[in-house]
């Protein structure tokens, strides 16, 4: 129950800094991304500060690990409230990756909003938001469906493969 109370309040304080940066309007991200005109620089500001937030915590993790391989006693433990982080183990780069990549950006660049500002904006009810909400779920469920299609899930789902990270495959 903790670590659900900790994500609601990890991600209402989210909300709270996407509304307090202005991330939650179109016009930054239009503004950021018109590098040739009236260019907004904030958003640049904010990557900076998450990709801070994300290099800190994941060298923490790494040091955590080395000091476990190396036997050291009384070693910290991250995540806290977890068994293990969950670190991606894949470095390829394929077609649906770039794809995924491209209509992301086109939709962001049209837009103005990404998931998360398009989320904590939801409760402006703007029409807009509204609109590009239900475009987000739809092409969720798009790629949801032609994944499935893709990849058919495995007869027996007890059975799947475990990677070299523990995580389910």
């Amino acid at each position: 129950m903790i670590q659900v109370a900790l994500a609601l309040a990890s991600g209402a304080l989210f909300a709270v800094g996407l509304g307090v940066s202005g991330m939650t309007q179109p016009s930054k991200v239009i503004g950021f991304l018109d590098v040739a005109g009236d260019w907004d620089p904030s958003l640049a500001f904010v990557m900076v500060g998450a990709i801070s937030v994300h290099l800190l915590a994941y060298r923490l993790l790494r040091w955590q690990e080395g000091r476990e391989r190396a036997g050291a006693a009384h070693a910290p433990r991250f995540p806290l409230l977890a068994d293990r982080m969950d670190v991606p183990t894949r470095t390829d780069l394929d077609a649906r990756l770039f794809a995924g990549a491209a209509l992301f950006g086109v939709g962001w660049g049209l837009a103005g909003y990404c998931p998360g500002p398009a989320l904590a904006s939801l409760a402006t009810g703007s029409r807009a938001v509204l609109v590009f909400a239900a475009a987000m779920v739809a092409g969720m469920l798009i790629e949801h469906v032609t994944t499935a299609r893709a990849d058919p899930a495995p007869l027996d789902e007890g059975k799947q493969e475990e990677g070299e990270d523990g995580a389910r495959r």
